[in-house]
């Protein structure tokens, strides 16, 4: 599995679950892959739900979808925030038009939902959004990680092991 030196980007606003951003990043950067973190604003910290800070590399205006091979959505209430901006929802659905991997844990699914990219995929989440995930067209399933062709999708941080090795099998697949 040789990653090195391939992108993947990491959206990031307030409030995001730490472990759930944190755990993915470090795995991932231990397989090699470089994770760009953006946020609404370059060069500027943002802080989890319990307290972990993260700082940004870019904004969402300062980078393209194509420089990446995945996108990775956390959970925690930052999607709630995250799918407000018209350049998370622009990034989200690029990723998807060409099929490249998407993951989402947690309550990141709200942001895959309202890029409106949801309709005939089998995904997992936290049990608070699965109503929006079906209203969405999803087929959703209560499974720890669930792989549905480009989307890799994760419940809740006790299934970040298996959801975030998944997601790493994926993105060596591009």
């Amino acid at each position: 599995m040789e990653l090195q030196g391939k992108k993947v980007m990491a959206f990031v606003e307030k409030e995001f679950e730490d472990l759930e951003l944190w755990y993915p990043v470090l795995r991932m950067r231990e397989a090699g892959i470089q994770v760009d973190l953006v946020g609404p604003k370059a060069n500027e910290t943002y802080i989890g739900k319990y307290g972990v800070p993260i700082s940004t590399m870019m904004a969402f205006d300062e980078v393209d979808s194509k420089d990446y091979i995945g996108l990775y959505v956390t959970g925690g209430w930052a999607p709630d925030k995250l799918r407000r901006y018209e350049d998370v929802l622009r990034l989200t659905q690029e990723f998807h038009e060409v099929k490249k991997p998407i993951a989402h844990i947690c309550h990141g699914g709200w942001v895959l939902i309202s890029a409106k990219i949801c309709e005939g995929f089998t995904m997992t989440s936290t049990p608070g959004i699965k109503d929006d995930l079906i209203n969405a067209g999803a087929n959703w399933i209560d499974q720890e990680v669930v792989v549905d062709r480009h989307i890799v999708s994760g419940r809740r941080p006790p299934d970040l092991p298996n959801f975030t090795k998944e997601f790493i099998r994926v993105l060596a697949e591009v």
